[in-house]
């Protein structure tokens, strides 16, 4: 792994719930939070199939399950196939916006609507300010908000908290209006971070982890080319 990653710490955490699949537990293998170099290793561990949770970088290491495989989009090669191209039309309304990650009031109130609606009973319903801190923007690594709103009345749609690495971006999490599920918000949210990458010349689009057949994960296949690390390196994932 280079001269970068020489005397790295990594812990295995014990088992918890797993977050995708009800009846299975996991287990993580983590970066020591406290090595002052997690941001220079951080571009080198998401190529390593790893990824960042606030402070926290981490990859799924469970015993007998390998579900959860690490995705990237080589964003020169990307072009929207015809439902991404419907949604880019379907939303001809919306703007495209990047700030800086600091957490207002406006980002907040969607945030606990999105998960009210997405996530209920999941354990994050009571999450506040502190939570909003400490989950999606920490306090090391170099990160961004990507703002969907409508067009005239500037209403917020959707966030996108990504991340800026050398020669790629990462998308950590993204977070919409539920009552604007129709149109695609989460869709356009990889859209318009892969069209950000492409301005900026970055190889890569991070999307954390690809679940064949999970209904809130697969979507990710339609991204083409799609990569997955396979424990060695990248290969190319068929549609």
């Amino acid at each position: 792994m280079g001269t970068d990653a020489d005397n790295v710490r990594m812990f295995r955490t014990g088992t918890h719930p797993c977050g995708y699949w009800a009846d299975r537990q996991a287990r993580d293998l983590v970066l020591d939070p406290h090595d002052p170099r997690l941001p220079q290793l951080y571009p080198m561990a998401l190529d390593w199939g790893f990824r960042r949770s606030g402070d926290i970088v981490y990859r799924p290491s469970c015993v007998g399950c390998q579900a959860c495989v690490a995705v990237r989009v080589p964003v020169a090669g990307f072009r929207p196939d015809r439902s991404q191209r419907r949604c880019l039309k379907r939303n001809g309304d919306v703007d495209a916006r990047i700030v800086a990650s600091v957490r207002t009031g406006e980002h907040l109130g969607l945030y606990r609507k999105y998960l009210a609606a997405r996530h209920p009973g999941g354990g994050m319903d009571d999450h506040g300010a502190p939570e909003f801190e400490q989950f999606l923007i920490g306090s090391w690594n170099e990160g961004r908000f990507l703002e969907l709103r409508e067009h005239g009345s500037h209403r917020l749609l959707a966030v996108a908290v990504t991340d800026l690495v050398d020669g790629a971006l990462s998308a950590v999490y993204t977070f919409y209006d539920p009552d604007d599920s129709e149109r695609g918000l989460g869709t356009l949210a990889v859209l318009k971070q892969l069209e950000w990458a492409a301005r900026d010349g970055r190889a890569h689009l991070y999307l954390g982890y690809w679940i064949a057949g999970h209904a809130k994960m697969d979507y990710k296949r339609r991204f083409q080319p799609l990569e997955g690390f396979n424990g060695r390196g990248w290969a190319r994932l068929q549609a």
